[in-house]
């Protein structure tokens, strides 16, 4: 268990540091697209490194839906949470750290905003989640597939091409939290946001994927 706690903390870290960090100190340079990139192929990277240990959920929403579908069991959700909002808060440190040390300005430190409305990015977060938790759920069932980490990575770079100009796009509780706390103010008003919704929708999307697996053998035949 040990193993699996230290492998969701350097993923989630280096999850929110490349992720969050192209945001904050080249944003401007690389646009949407180059920021969505950087969250995927650190997702990409990592999962080469840590999925044989832990599977690489490096996001409590993943986690809970493996939780629901009776992957793991809730002490292994607990520990796989712990870790990750370690390695989110060591990421942000990270970028807070390379700022001040380069004079630079991390603004928010990629923390995540409604933008004005709180319905839209409630919708917008639980939504962008289902859907990229349906995709590695998907993927992930069939274990001998090694495509997995690309085929997620790619989903989590979509993702955020479509919501990085709504909400920053977060679908993951844990790179939302650490940057919220860094930033504090508004962002950390509007921090539960980033909690609940992307919670619901891998919920949403576990109960769906529960359903589409199902095989009633009375039907069979």
């Amino acid at each position: 268990m040990t193993r699996k706690f230290i492998a969701e903390l350097f993923g989630t870290a280096v999850l929110v540091l490349v992720g969050c960090g192209t945001a904050v100190f080249a944003g401007e340079a690389v646009g949407t697209v180059g920021i969505a990139l950087a969250f995927g192929l650190s997702i990409i990277a990592v999962a080469w490194v840590i999925g044989d240990i832990s599977g690489c959920h490096l996001n409590p929403a993943v986690s809970l839906a493996m939780l629901i579908c009776g992957k793991m069991t809730f002490t292994e959700f607990l520990v796989y949470f712990c870790g990750q909002l370690l390695g989110a808060f060591g990421g942000t440190g990270i970028i807070y750290l390379i700022s001040h040390f380069y004079s630079l300005k991390a603004g928010a430190y990629g923390a995540n905003s409604v933008n004005g409305s709180v319905s839209g990015a409630m919708i917008v977060e639980g939504v962008m989640t289902a859907i990229f938790v349906l995709a590695i759920l998907g993927v992930t069932s069939n274990p001998k597939n090694t495509y997995a980490p690309i085929i997620i990575g790619f989903t989590l770079t979509m993702v955020h091409i479509f919501s990085i100009g709504l909400t920053g796009t977060s679908v993951n509780p844990a790179r939302s939290i650490a940057p919220a706390v860094f930033a504090g103010g508004l962002y950390l008003k509007e921090m539960w946001i980033f909690i609940v919704a992307p919670f619901a929708g891998a919920a949403f999307a576990a109960l769906l994927y529960r359903y589409f697996s199902y095989k009633d053998d009375s039907a069979e035949g």
